[in-house]
């Protein structure tokens, strides 16, 4: 028979935060579902505290964003579906967040979902004033237009391509 060494505390508090984490980064961005609330850069820290509850951070990507409140619930949900009931959402606020934390590779889902991703460096003139080129992600053509400053959401701006015609969301710099 074949005995299991006993697990320290520390070891099982590390395997319960890496459990949460990995629960975490299936939980989606409600507003587009091909995006975790990691790969977006909402999901900010996960931590344990000293009592052994997870506390989840997250920071809007607006501050009047609608979609934190549903956001928190599904976080919710999430770790207690995983059987982590010792947990709480707590929003942050600083530092604001950017489009620069969304990942290379969500950019990349952004544009396969139809999404015109945001550029890189959100502090310069020409990002924040949309004062660039924007590529349409259907068929990639450079000639598009502005239709309106806001899209699907207030975070998005409209364009349409003037090669295939097609409309789009742009995701904004911020």
């Amino acid at each position: 028979m074949v005995s299991t060494p006993p697990h320290s505390d520390a070891e099982d508090r590390q395997a319960l935060l890496e459990h949460a984490r990995a629960v975490l980064d299936q939980v989606c961005d409600p507003e587009i579902p091909v995006l975790t609330i990691r790969d977006i850069g909402i999901l900010r820290d996960v931590a344990m505290d000293d009592d052994g509850t997870i506390e989840v951070v997250i920071t809007p990507t607006y501050s009047g964003c609608p979609a934190m409140g549903m956001i928190a619930i599904e976080v919710e949900l999430a770790l207690a579906k995983a059987g982590i009931d010792a947990h709480r959402v707590s929003l942050r606020h600083s530092p604001p967040w950017t489009t620069d934390w969304i990942s290379d590779d969500a950019r990349e889902k952004l544009r396969a979902y139809g999404i015109a991703p945001p550029k890189k460096g959100s502090n310069s003139k020409r990002a924040l004033f949309s004062d660039e080129v924007i590529t349409c992600p259907k068929c990639g053509a450079s000639d598009t237009e502005k239709i309106s400053e806001f899209g699907s959401t207030a975070c998005k701006a409209l364009y349409r391509c003037r090669n295939c015609r097609e409309p789009f969301d742009y995701f904004k710099c911020i």
